[in-house]
């Protein structure tokens, strides 16, 4: 690769580091940068994007622990579910092509971007510890969430957190923390799938792996001591869709 390849990988990657801390989706970034400048295929640069995805993760969660934030007592359950289905999520992305998910993606952040939008307040309430779920209702509902993520990743984040801070009654700052800890722990499952079945470039993947880690921690160490976190990763994550339902929609071509 040409040297300014490899910076727009690594900047790009930084940033999605960054926007999947506080909010999600920014693997929409690293697999165009993944699909449409280094032309790798479908199911290898969903392989290859697991690898940034991990050091994120692994970079973000460490930076939240390192303020305080980490706090995964009434998180099993979800884990649990979430990585299940990540699993099976993985073991089907190798068998078949992701276009069909990528179909109902879009319409999907629609519907996000409406679930989002209205009623803001409910996003920016603390965690209710007292808040009990049904366990009928929580493994269905995460091993879904788990299949997508494990399947394609794009969006994931966007999706857990709607469920996490609207139904589980988690604060969105305290959902963006399980989020990372959640991830981190199935892509790594993800990892050793899609690398035995010779689906990531670890030289593409490893260049990206350090922009993602990077944006991650740096927003996490920052988002930790930022008193108004929850407003701002609200406001990110209003804008995050939007930008998605213009890219998966090629509305920008009526403006361009």
């Amino acid at each position: 690769m040409e040297i300014y390849i490899y910076l727009i990988a690594i900047v790009g990657a930084a940033i999605a580091g960054a926007i999947n801390t506080m909010a999600g989706n920014g693997s929409a970034i690293t697999l165009t940068i993944l699909t449409e400048m280094l032309g790798l295929p479908a199911n290898m640069a969903n392989g290859t994007n697991r690898v940034g995805v991990f050091t994120q993760t692994v970079a973000t969660t460490y930076g939240f622990h390192r303020n305080g934030k980490l706090k995964m007592d009434r998180s099993r359950l979800y884990m649990i579910s979430t990585v299940i289905g990540a699993v099976i999520g993985v073991i089907v992305s190798t068998k078949v092509s992701n276009e069909q998910f990528k179909s109902v993606f879009r319409f999907l952040m629609i519907i996000m971007l409406f679930v989002i939008v209205i009623k803001p307040q409910k996003w920016l309430r603390e965690t209710d510890t007292t808040k009990k779920v049904n366990p009928w209702i929580v493994i269905p509902a995460y091993l879904g969430i788990g299949f997508y993520g494990g399947f394609i990743q794009m969006g994931m984040g966007v999706i857990f957190l709607a469920v996490t801070v609207l139904w589980a009654h988690f604060s969105l700052m305290d959902s963006n923390v399980m989020k990372s800890a959640i991830v981190g722990v199935y892509t790594l499952l993800a990892l050793l799938i899609f690398q035995w079945n010779g689906l990531i470039d670890w030289k593409i993947g490893g260049v990206m792996a350090i922009g993602q880690a990077a944006g991650g921690y740096l927003m996490a160490n920052y988002a930790s001591k930022y008193p108004q976190a929850n407003v701002w990763a609200h406001r990110i994550l209003v804008v995050i869709v939007i930008l998605a339902i213009i890219k998966l929609f090629n509305l920008h071509q009526y403006f361009f």
